[in-house]
Parts: C-alpha cells; structure tokens; sequence
C-alpha cells in the first residue's frame, strides 16, 4: 500500500494523538480546560521568545506596569542577556531567562506568564549553578533574583548561605547520580 506522505508531521504530536491517550477519558470540561493549558504554554513560549529578540535587540516597550513590557525593559536597563544556559554538568543545567554579571552583582531575571505562583528556588538553583560554573563564592557577591508575574515584580535578595547550601545539594546528588549510572551501565 502506498501510504499518504505527512512528512510535514515528523517530531510533532496531535493534541489527540494515540500516544497521550488519556484524553479518551475526558469529558468535554476537562478536555478544554487541559487544551487552554496547552495553549497559554505554547503562549508563553512565544512570549519568552519574543523578549528575548527585544532584549537582544535593545527594543524598549511602552513604559507601563505590564509584566512583558517590565520584563524587557528592566533586562535592557540592566545590561542582562537573554536565555543564558547554565551549566554544572550533564545532570544539573538550565536557562536562566534573563542574567547579568558585573562587579560582582549577580542579576538574574524570569518571566512568568502563567497562574502558577512561581518560587524564587528556582532562581537560587539558577544562582548557584552559576557560582558553581563560573567558581565564585556567594559570599563575594550580591544577587538580585527577580519574578516578572501578574503586572508585579517580586525581588528577593538571597542569603549567601542558601545559594552555597543548593551549591552543596548539587555536587552531592550529581556525584551520586554519576556513581549510579557507572552502575546502572
């Protein structure tokens, strides 16, 4: 049999696709409210996206009180870079939205465009893999971690102690995790 070509398709997967199945238990109500949730993700993504093209490109936004536009401008205002990978080891990285490093100030940014009440963890995780990168102690330092959420801008100024305490919980579960895939091989 010659099968239809959908090569327009490949690496892709239908929002009803047999391989996430579960939607053929929803009713009506829970296939929506999951479809929106997508859909706000697939959202989001353009948005960060966006400011990071803005940011890079020094293209201020209206002043105003709005997340994006605050976002942008402050990450312009700051000298940061946009969508900078941190990088421990193959175990422990991530992307920092938005960051900068100068005399010894440690700025690191992250837009959050859903509802979920985002944690400032995840910037301090983001602070240590920095320290541990770059070796620099936190104690040397002043960091400034900042959520851009819901038109507020939530600033928070880590104790040293706690970025050096994530620091530590890194190197002990990356160690452990590097010890039981030499086993696991």
């Amino acid at each position: 049999m010659l099968f239809n070509d959908h090569s327009n398709l490949k690496d892709k997967h239908a929002f009803l696709g047999a391989s996430k199945y579960h939607w053929v238990n929803y009713d009506v109500a829970k296939m929506e409210r999951i479809f929106e949730n997508q859909y706000a993700a697939i959202l989001g993504n353009r948005k960060h996206a966006w400011a990071a093209e803005a940011i890079r490109l020094g293209i201020r936004q209206p002043r105003g009180k709005k997340t994006l536009s605050s976002y942008i401008n402050d990450a312009i205002g700051f000298r940061m870079t946009p969508e900078v990978v941190l990088f421990y080891s193959e175990n422990c990285f991530g992307t920092a939205d938005a960051i900068s490093f100068s005399k010894n100030t440690l700025r690191i940014s992250d837009l959050k465009t859903g509802e979920t009440k985002a944690s400032m963890t995840q910037l301090e995780i983001y602070a240590a893999i920095f320290c541990l990168e770059y070796r620099h102690n936190p104690h040397d330092l002043e960091t400034i971690l900042r959520i851009y959420q819901s038109d507020e801008i939530i600033e928070h100024i880590p104790e040293p102690a706690r970025i050096r305490e994530i620091m530590n919980k890194i190197k002990l579960f990356d160690n452990r995790i590097q010890a039981m895939k030499e086993v696991m091989s």
